[in-house]
C-alpha cells in the first residue's frame, strides 16, 4: 500500500498520515526530513516526536531519503516539501533535481512495504514573485504528481478532514 497525503499548512495531513500508517502495521519508521535550524522549527519537531509512541523508530534524513523508504514495516515520510527545500538549498537553486525526485518515485513504486508520504499542496496559491519560489512550487508539484501516479491512495486533507482523491476510505473496503 502506497499512500500520498497532501493538504495546506495546518490541514491535519501529518496527523492523518500517522493514523493511516499506524493502521497499516505494527512496525513503523518515521522518516523525518525537517532540520532544526532555528528554535521555532526545533519546537515543531519536538511536538511531532511527542505525538508518536514507542512503536515508532525515527530516522532523521534531510536529503537521501530514497534508499530509506524500503525495508521492514511501514515507512512514513514527513514531509516531501521540506525535502525539496533541503535539496534546493544543498544543491543550489539552479541545480537539477530530477535524479533525486525520480529516484524517490522509483523507490516508492518498488518498495515491498507500505509507504505513507506527506506533502504540502503548493498549487492552490498565488504564483510566487521570485524565481526560486516558483522553482520550488514547480518541483514540489511535479513530485506530487509523479508520486500520485504510483500510489494506491491519494488523500487531500482540508480543515482536518480527509478527502480521498484516489482510492477509497478504509471503511469503504
Amino acid at each position: 500500500m502506497k499512500v500520498l497525503v497532501t493538504g495546506g499548512a495546518r490541514s491535519g495531513k501529518s496527523r492523518f498520515a500517522q493514523a493511516r500508517a499506524e493502521a497499516l502495521g505494527p512496525q513503523r519508521r518515521y522518516l523525518a526530513t525537517a532540520q532544526a535550524l532555528d528554535a521555532e522549527m526545533a519546537a515543531r519537531i519536538r511536538r511531532h516526536q511527542q505525538d508518536r509512541d514507542a512503536t515508532w523508530t525515527t530516522v532523521e534524513e534531510p536529503l537521501d531519503i530514497a534508499p530509506r523508504v524500503a525495508g521492514p514495516g511501514v515507512v512514513l515520510v514527513d514531509c516531501l516539501t521540506l525535502w525539496v527545500s533541503n535539496l534546493l538549498l544543498a544543491r543550489g537553486e539552479d541545480a537539477p533535481l530530477d535524479d533525486a525526485l525520480d529516484g524517490l518515485v522509483r523507490a516508492v513504486a518498488e518498495a515491498p512495504n507500505p509507504v505513507v508520504l506527506v506533502t504540502n499542496e503548493v498549487g492552490l496559491g498565488i504564483v510566487p514573485m521570485n524565481p526560486l519560489a516558483r522553482r520550488f512550487r514547480d518541483e514540489a508539484g511535479r513530485l506530487a504528481q509523479a508520486l500520485a501516479s504510483v500510489c494506491d491512495e491519494v488523500v487531500l486533507c482540508v480543515a482536518g478532514l480527509p478527502m480521498w482523491v484516489k482510492g477509497a476510505p478504509m471503511e469503504d473496503r
